[in-house]
Formats: C-alpha cells, sequence, structure tokens
C-alpha cells in the first residue's frame, strides 16, 4: 500500500493493480472534478500568487519608512505564501501523470509550511485586537522587538512541522496535529475580530462619525474576516466529520474541496493588500505619518 499526502491528509491508495502505482488522479477517476478544482487554484497560485506576493514585499520594502506595527507579519506571511506558491508545477506531475515516492517528501515540507500560515494571520489579527481593545499597553509595547522574535518562534514552529510532516509523515493521526491547529487559529482569529469590529462599531454615535483611522482600521477587519471564513471555514466545518465520509468521498471531494479552499488565500491575501495600497501609490499620495498609529491595527 502507498501513502500519498494531500496536504494535511493521508490518502491510502490501494496498489491492487498489478503491483504499480496509481496517482491520485487516478484513484479518484469516478470523480474527477474536486481534484481538478484544486488543481486550477493551484494554478492560480503560481501566476497570481507569485507576483502578488512579490510586489507586497517590495511594497513593504519601499514603505519600510512608514510601516504599521502589523507588518512584520505580513511580510512574514508574504515570504511564506510566495514558498508555497512555487509547488504546482512538481503537484501537477506527481498528482496527474507520475507517481515518484522522492517527490512526496518535498511536497509534504511545502505543505507543512501552508499548514503553519494561520498562525501569522493570528498574530495580524492580535495585533490589530491590541490596538483598538488596549491601545495603552499597544502604545507602550509597539517599539519593542517582541514582534520579531514571535515570528522567529512562528518560523521555527513552521519548520520542525514542515520537517517532521516530511520525515515522519507515516505517524499514525498525524494530520490530527493540523485539525487541532486549525480549529484553534480560527476561533481565536474570529475572536479577535468579531471584538474588533465591536469596538469600532461603538466607537462613535455612527459610522458616518467615526474617526478616519478607525474607519479603514473598520474595512482591513472585514477583509480579515472574509478571508478568514472563505478561507478557513471549509476545513474547520468539514474535517472533525470525517466519519461521516466514505473514504472515497473524503479523499476524492472533501479534502481537494477544503484545501483548495484554503491555500488560494496565497493569492488572495496579497491581492487585497495590493488593493489597499497601490492606490495610495500610484496618487503619490504618502500615509499620514501622525495619524495615530498606536490605534491604527491595519
Amino acid at each position: 500500500m502507498e501513502v500519498f499526502y494531500f496536504n494535511s491528509s493521508i490518502v491510502y491508495i490501494n496498489g491492487s493493480t498489478g503491483g504499480s502505482d496509481m496517482t491520485p488522479y487516478e484513484e479518484c477517476k469516478d470523480m474527477p472534478a474536486a481534484l481538478i478544482f484544486y488543481l486550477i487554484l493551484q494554478a492560480i497560485n503560481l501566476f497570481l500568487g507569485i507576483p502578488a506576493n512579490l510586489m507586497v514585499l517590495w511594497l513593504l520594502h519601499k514603505n519600510k519608512g512608514d510601516s504599521s506595527s502589523s507588518d512584520i507579519f505580513i511580510l512574514h506571511l508574504a515570504i511564506l505564501d510566495t514558498f508555497f506558491c512555487l509547488i504546482p508545477p512538481l503537484e501537477l506531475v506527481n498528482k496527474v501523470f507520475l507517481t515518484i515516492g522522492s517527490t512526496w517528501y518535498v511536497l509534504r515540507f511545502f505543505y507543512g509550511v501552508k499548514d503553519s500560515s494561520p498562525l501569522f494571520l493570528s498574530c495580524i489579527c492580535m495585533d490589530r485586537y491590541m490596538a483598538v481593545l488596549h491601545p495603552i499597553t499597544f502604545t507602550e509595547l509597539k517599539d519593542r522587538n517582541h514582534r520579531s522574535v514571535c515570528a522567529a518562534v512562528l518560523w521555527l514552529v513552521t519548520l520542525v512541522y514542515a520537517a517532521a510532516k516530511c520525515v515522519w509523515g507515516n505517524i499514525p493521526n498525524f494530520e490530527k496535529v493540523f485539525v487541532a491547529m486549525i480549529l484553534a487559529a480560527f476561533s481565536f482569529m474570529l475572536f479577535c475580530n468579531v471584538a474588533i469590529l465591536n469596538a469600532l462599531r461603538k466607537s462613535g454615535p455612527g459610522r458616518d462619525e467615526m474617526h478616519p483611522v478607525k474607519k479603514r482600521a473598520f474595512k482591513m477587519v472585514l477583509i480579515i474576516l472574509a478571508i478568514i471564513v472563505f478561507n478557513y471555514f471549509p476545513p474547520v466545518a468539514l474535517f472533525p466529520f470525517q466519519e461521516h465520509f466514505s473514504p472515497d468521498e473524503f479523499i476524492c471531494f472533501v479534502y481537494p474541496i477544503a484545501f483548495g479552499f484554503m491555500d488560494i488565500s496565497s493569492s488572495i491575501q496579497p491581492v487585497l493588500y495590493l488593493s489597499r495600497e497601490i492606490p495610495s501609490v500610484l496618487c503619490c499620495c504618502p500615509k499620514n505619518k501622525g495619524s495615530g498609529n498606536s490605534t491604527d491595527p491595519s
């Protein structure tokens, strides 16, 4: 029995055709639509995600003298997503055309890196949560190095997790580590963003009277909340109920759909960031440095 990996999932393919290996596409030939959908989204990551994330990195470098407190996490998230967006060609070969055992180790490592992306997004949510609900504490901590330390710790966790997935992928129930991580991160991000929206909504008699900085924060938090729900809710909603699906349905339908929505975040996140930043660059409208960095969670 060959063991293949579909992101955090374990796909057991029964080598019943004369001992020859079967690709995931051949194994799911009776229901290929979800796998094709997944590969299309990965192609979008390749052709849109890489240039979009590189543009984010360029803008962050260009504006590093006028950056917000969350930019360090956005920087590392863009690096992580750029890294992940490199895999579609290798993934296409191994899922559709060939079954090369050695490349599954490489793919598992990339999958492990992507699995950890919600941790960086959670830090962005936490930073904005502190800026809005605890501005005094946020101001006191704004110029310290704890964000760099936090980013370094997250990369250490990411690389250890990815290496474990790569080298010890046959550990029973190893995918449950991902399920627990995505559930915890999703709940935490949802809590932070709902609390921020509630605080901003109550900050004035009406939204039209809201401070411009808080208006900007309100819009950005809404975008982040939409990303969280759209990209991370499918795996959160589906994976805990694996026993309610047949093995073929879970492998050939649930996994590709859930991870397709999660992985396309590598393109959606930078595009939404650019939609906010590029207009100000094109209009040559510098950010107002006196607009209260201590209360701007974006």
